[in-house]
Formats: structure tokens, C-alpha cells, sequence
């Protein structure tokens, strides 16, 4: 059995309905009844997922979570919180405190098994597509050749991966990596940064790997606490791809896609120059991708709203002579082809 959970909460019958609906599915299982008992058993041991119970008495599962980040060597551990309370401020305290994922209880084993299944699924893929980013490099570095050969695969399967994420953008990230290469040529970048900034854009948004689909896929408005959570994958996707020595660029793109030209944008709050152009070129892509797709709470912009917006932020969210370059090329798209289909 190669996945191990861990499973913690002070009643019994949990324990037991877990551990069976899990094991039945080959999955190793560790039952624990308490916090204190969870940091011991983490000094030794390292399971693939924990499912954590948040009223327990002592030390509860918020106190046990902050324990559990705040340990380097546990902190990129996956935590599922179970539990009875129905309320959005428990929810959002969880997902805040770093949480993938709530179950209510009591649970149904079927809805366990699929919310586990799905969270180890992605974690394995995520392991994979890391495992084959390092393996590449290595093979390019003994071959003595540049990473470009075998990272456009690597890259289009992982922004898939993270379109896949959310229900009403898929394709999102390739044709913001198309409208920022496109940019990027008429401002006379050559023909190797045009190419780096596209596989820039197709991983602008790697990090919202790490943002629960429910955050995702919301349909209502969302919280400030949620909207807190979203505003962290830019950080995230820094993370994510900073190992990748051999294309050291990417990290552009993830961390800075959200900053504004004035100042008043995200990660860093950075303006101007002070953002690098790649950044800007993705900020402005990004921006009209998001306008002219699909999303949950309405249909595609008409393409002259879309326009004015870009117009609009000219010089305030967006570079200005980056957003110029934009608007020629929605003057020029007659047909509004430039758009989700």
C-alpha cells in the first residue's frame, strides 16, 4: 500500500467508519484521538494526507494545524479537516489556516473516499510532473542542451492541469500565454524571449494548485478571507516553480502577474519598471482573457466593454505602452475571434 493517512479524532466511531471506508481501498491508515498525539507521531512519521478533527478536546484541530505548518518538516503536509460544525466561519478559519479541504460529519464513506481520493490524486500528480521537471533537466544538462526541447510538454500538461481546476476556464492559461507572446513580438522582443514569455504565460497561474476547488469553482461572491486565500497563488506559484534552476524566468511571470502599474496591486505592490515586462505583458493578457471567457457568474464581455476596460486601466492597472499594443490587436480582431469559443 504505497498511500498512508492519518486519521485524528477523539471519537471512536469516526475512527472506525474512516479507517474502514479506507482501508477497504488499500490505503495504509493511522488512527490517532488527539493533537499532542499528532505532533509525536509526525517527529517520526510522515503520512501522505491527514484528516483532522477540528473540536477535540486540549488542543484542537486549528491549534494542531498551526502546529503542523509552522514545522518545517510537516508543513507541506495536506490537511483535510473533518467536521460537525456548519458554518462558514469554521470553514474559512480552516482554509485560511491552511486546510485543502473540509468533510462534514458525519460523514458518508463514499463522499470520503472521493474527497481523498481526489486530494491524493492531484498531490501524485503534482509529485510526478516534478519528478519528470527533474528528471528532464538532468537528461538536458547531460546532453548538454537547453531545456526547451522537452519542458513545452511538460509545461502544457501541467497548465492544463491547472485549468482543469476550474470548471469555467478551461483553456485560460494557454491563450494568455498566445495574447502575451503575441504582445511580446509587436513590442520587439526576440524571437527566444517571445518564446519564454510564453511558457511564462502558460504558467502564470500554477499556484492556484494549491487553492481548494472550493474557493475555485465558487459561484457566489466571495468572502474577504476567501478572496485572502486566492490572492496567495501568486506566492504559491513563485514557490512551485523557483526550483526549476534551468528556467529561472518562470518565477516572473507566477509571482507578478497581479501587480498594477500604479502600485496597488499583489503580490509585492511594486509599479512601473519596478515590475519586470514579462510580468506587465501577462498582467495585461491575463486581464483580458478573464473579460472576454466565460465564468460562473456571467457570460463572455462584449468585445467593445472589453476594449474599454483595457482602455480604462491604460497607465493605472495596466503598462501603458503594453496595453496600447492590446488594443490594436482588439481593433484589428473584427470578428472577435480573440475570445473563449
Amino acid at each position: 500500500m504505497d498511500e498512508w493517512i492519518l486519521v485524528v479524532d477523539d471519537d471512536t466511531t469516526n475512527l472506525k467508519m474512516a479507517s474502514r471506508a479506507l482501508s477497504a481501498e488499500k490505503i495504509r491508515v493511522s488512527c490517532l484521538k488527539s493533537g499532542k498525539d499528532t505532533l509525536r507521531f509526525l517527529a517520526a512519521n510522515r503520512p501522505d494526507l491527514i484528516l483532522l478533527d477540528v473540536r477535540m478536546p486540549e488542543m484542537d484541530g486549528f491549534d494542531t494545524i498551526a502546529a503542523v505548518k509552522a514545522n518545517p518538516d510537516t508543513a507541506d503536509i495536506p490537511v483535510i479537516f473533518l467536521t460537525a460544525d456548519d458554518d462558514s466561519e469554521t470553514e474559512t478559519k480552516g482554509l485560511a489556516a491552511g486546510a485543502m479541504d473540509f468533510i462534514r460529519k458525519p460523514f458518508v464513506p463514499e463522499v470520503l473516499l472521493l474527497r481523498v481520493r481526489h486530494t491524493l490524486d492531484l498531490l501524485r500528480l503534482q509529485n510526478n510532473l516534478a519528478n519528470e521537471v527533474e528528471a528532464k533537466t538532468r537528461e538536458i544538462k547531460e546532453q548538454h542542451e537547453k531545456l526547451e526541447r522537452i519542458s513545452m510538454q511538460i509545461v502544457t500538461t501541467l497548465s492544463s492541469t491547472i485549468d482543469a481546476k476550474d470548471t469555467y476556464t478551461r483553456g485560460h492559461s494557454v491563450r494568455v500565454a498566445q495574447y502575451s507572446e503575441a504582445i511580446a513580438k509587436r513590442a520587439g522582443f526576440s524571437g527566444d524571449a517571445q518564446k519564454d514569455i510564453y511558457m511564462m504565460g502558460l504558467l502564470h497561474d500554477v499556484g492556484k494548485i494549491g487553492i481548494p476547488d472550493a474557493i475555485i469553482n465558487k459561484t457566489a461572491k466571495l468572502t474577504d478571507e476567501e478572496y485572502g486565500v486566492i490572492k496567495q497563488h501568486p506566492e504559491m506559484g513563485a514557490e512551485i516553480l523557483k526550483n526549476i534552476t534551468e528556467f529561472p524566468q518562470l518565477v516572473t511571470g507566477a509571482r507578478w502577474h497581479h501587480e498594477r502599474y500604479d502600485g496597488k496591486g499583489y503580490q509585492d505592490g511594486i509599479a512601473g519598471d519596478e515590475i519586470p515586462p514579462e510580468a506587465r505583458i501577462i498582467a495585461v493578457a491575463d486581464a483580458y482573457d478573464a473579460m472576454s471567457s466565460r465564468r460562473s457568474y456571467r457570460d463572455v464581455l462584449p468585445q467593445e466593454v472589453v476594449r474599454g476596460e483595457v482602455e480604462k486601466g491604460k497607465g493605472t492597472q495596466f503598462d501603458p505602452a503594453f496595453a496600447e499594443i492590446m488594443l490594436a490587436m482588439i481593433d484589428e480582431d473584427t470578428d472577435y475571434q480573440m475570445r473563449e469559443k
